[in-house]
């Protein structure tokens, strides 16, 4: 993996994603390497491209700081498109620096995340006054987890980030997805328990999105394990009846609960 320092001019782009107003990246690229990564084709760049190489935004904390002075405040995500707790932040520590300079504002945040390492930061998310912390799950099955999403943690210490932030008070929701077509209903039981017994806030619900290039990645990435491979295929993961179904589980698991269920997008 490659990785390169680079400047931004902004900090802060205004956002269309449900309850967020602003997001916030402070890393182009990604080292979880998951292999149903769509946001090169959100970006417009080469999935090589994406895959080889991670940007860091060396002086985004110092623009952030400027651009807060005059924007209007609103809920910032962080990150939108690319993992702020990717390996590399344990040595670049940008997202923790952007987080310093919110905390000065008492900015609303919403942090989703597939790593352990947002533990580190606890103790400064806990200090804002509006934070949700959001952790994305899409498989049970962490030998699955590491065919897909490799360099990602696994969903054992997933759960253990939930833990920590349900018992530190802080929104702590799920994001369900993309989910794998390996789910069965048993799953989605098994899944409802956890939320329950963590005290999850919210389950966010979402599929698999195919764009360009997404299938021949997971296909390679599947290619020795003929067991779930033809479950991945491009018909499979484009099964509207399937996934309806899942998802009509998970909210009558979940309707008796106080945990909102809501539909990505």
């Amino acid at each position: 993996m490659n990785i390169e320092e680079v400047t931004c001019k902004t900090a802060l782009s205004a956002s269309k994603l449900p309850g967020l107003d602003y997001s916030l990246n402070p890393y182009v690229g990604c080292m979880h390497q998951c292999r149903y990564c769509y946001a090169p084709s959100i970006l417009r760049m080469p999935i090589q491209s994406w895959k080889n190489t991670v940007k860091i935004k060396r002086n985004i904390p110092t623009i952030l700081a400027k651009e807060l002075k005059s924007k209007k405040k609103g809920v910032v995500g962080i990150s939108t498109v690319t993992d702020p707790y990717q390996p590399i932040e344990k040595k670049a520590q940008l997202t923790r620096y952007c987080l310093q300079v919110l905390l000065k504002k008492d900015t609303p945040i919403s942090i989703q995340t597939k790593s352990d390492l947002i533990l580190k930061d606890a103790e400064l998310i806990t200090q804002f006054s509006n934070a949700e912390v959001m952790v994305s799950i899409g498989t049970l099955h962490d030998e699955q987890r590491k065919l897909l999403e490799p360099g990602s943690s696994s969903i054992q210490q997933r759960i253990k980030v939930l833990k920590h932030f349900a018992q530190s008070s802080v929104k702590t929701s799920v994001f369900f997805g993309p989910i794998y077509p390996t789910m069965i209903l048993e799953d989605i039981e098994s899944f409802a328990t956890i939320c329950k017994k963590i005290g999850i806030d919210e389950v966010m619900i979402d599929r698999f999105h195919i764009k360009p290039g997404i299938i021949n990645n997971i296909q390679d990435a599947l290619k020795n394990n003929q067991k779930i491979a033809p479950l991945f295929s491009q018909k499979e993961l484009s099964n509207q009846s399937y996934y309806q179904k899942i998802r009509e589980k998970i909210r009558d698991e979940l309707k008796h609960s106080s945990i909102i269920c809501t539909d990505a997008f």
